[in-house]
């Protein structure tokens, strides 16, 4: 049951984050970065998507997905299509591994050791669930600041 839970609440925010990337009207606003914001839209996106992809897709999905973390940061102007191509990828293999977990398996040691010390599947999934509302959150913080053409809230 749990997993299913898990499911249900990535599938929600991942539909949120690309609700959030649509609703941008200046495409360019994703990508802008002013005084006292260290992080971009568009750069939150690509580390939610790398993210998922790195620890629920290769590693409980067994998807083959390779990070390149660093790109995540650094990556400018990267098109809203390929974005949100991005995140409905990103939908479709975090629905595949959890589909394919039991809820038995959340208490078996993750794969990789990610913290100070090994963690059980569930603990990282939890983990990674507030790590995207948390950047979620971010993104639409972003886009209400800085997105110049969105009349104030």
């Amino acid at each position: 049951m749990l997993v299913a839970v898990l499911n249900t609440l990535f599938d929600r925010d991942l539909n949120k984050l690309r609700q959030e990337i649509e609703a941008y009207q200046d495409e360019q606003a994703l990508w802008r970065i002013e005084s006292g914001i260290s992080n971009s839209g568009g750069n939150l996106c690509l580390h939610l998507l790398g993210n998922l992809n790195t620890y629920i897709g290769a590693e409980l999905g067994h998807s083959g997905y390779v990070r390149h973390r660093d790109l995540e940061f650094s990556a400018r102007d990267v098109p809203r299509t390929e974005l949100l191509a991005g995140i409905a990828a990103t939908r479709r293999v975090v629905e595949a591994a959890l589909t394919a977990l039991a809820d038995e398996q959340l208490a078996a040691e993750y794969p990789v050791v990610v913290f100070d010390a090994p963690t059980s599947v569930g603990y990282m999934l939890m983990h990674l669930a507030t790590h995207l509302t948390y950047h979620l959150g971010q993104i639409n913080y972003h886009r209400r600041l800085l997105d110049k053409n969105v009349a104030a809230c």
